[in-house]
């Protein structure tokens, strides 16, 4: 029974050790050709995901970098050189918060909504049907399940808890865009 026992921990950590490999390879992936979908727009994975973020309407009045950073999963000092080049491209623009006239507030400039809106959303719906050619909605849907889970399971060890849960929140946002 030991030895059995032992045995479905190997071949558990064998295959978690697979799962996460893959994923490391898709993440690289999805940087290199997700990058390569809208560079011609001047995008990188890394805009393209700052804009999707920004066009939701909940935020239209736009977000902290704070904000943006934890929405994003990256850290302030990492997403400040994106929004540099961002701005100095005229695609986004820190505004003064009505609200806290000490804050600033990132949003999306009129050129930055013609890229996203009519340049790289064509492109990026074009490059999702590609890469998910041969997924059926019932994939996509257990994909996206698994993926919450395991990013849940994920975001305790960061904030260093990790007693698990029994489910991922079902009205938790999946994507910024």
């Amino acid at each position: 029974m030991v030895n059995q026992r032992h045995s479905m921990e190997s071949a558990r950590i064998e295959l978690a050790n697979r799962l996460f490999f893959k994923l490391y390879q898709c993440a690289n992936l999805l940087h290199k050709t997700g990058t390569k979908a809208v560079e011609s727009e001047g995008l990188t994975t890394q805009q393209w995901a700052i804009l999707g973020a920004l066009s939701r309407p909940e935020v239209s009045a736009g977000m902290s970098m704070g904000d943006l950073a934890r929405y994003l999963m990256v850290s302030r000092q990492n997403l400040s050189g994106v929004l540099g080049r961002m701005e100095r491209d005229g695609r986004i623009a820190v505004v003064q918060d009505t609200r806290d006239r000490r804050s600033r507030l990132i949003r999306i400039t009129e050129e930055g909504w013609v890229v996203w809106r009519d340049q790289a959303k064509p492109k990026i719906n074009a490059y999702y049907e590609a890469a998910l050619q041969g997924f059926s909605f019932s994939d996509l849907t257990h994909t996206s399940h698994y993926l919450l889970k395991l990013l849940d399971n994920m975001e305790r060890i960061d904030h260093g808890s990790e007693a698990p849960e029994q489910d991922a929140d079902p009205d938790r946002e999946t994507d910024p865009v």
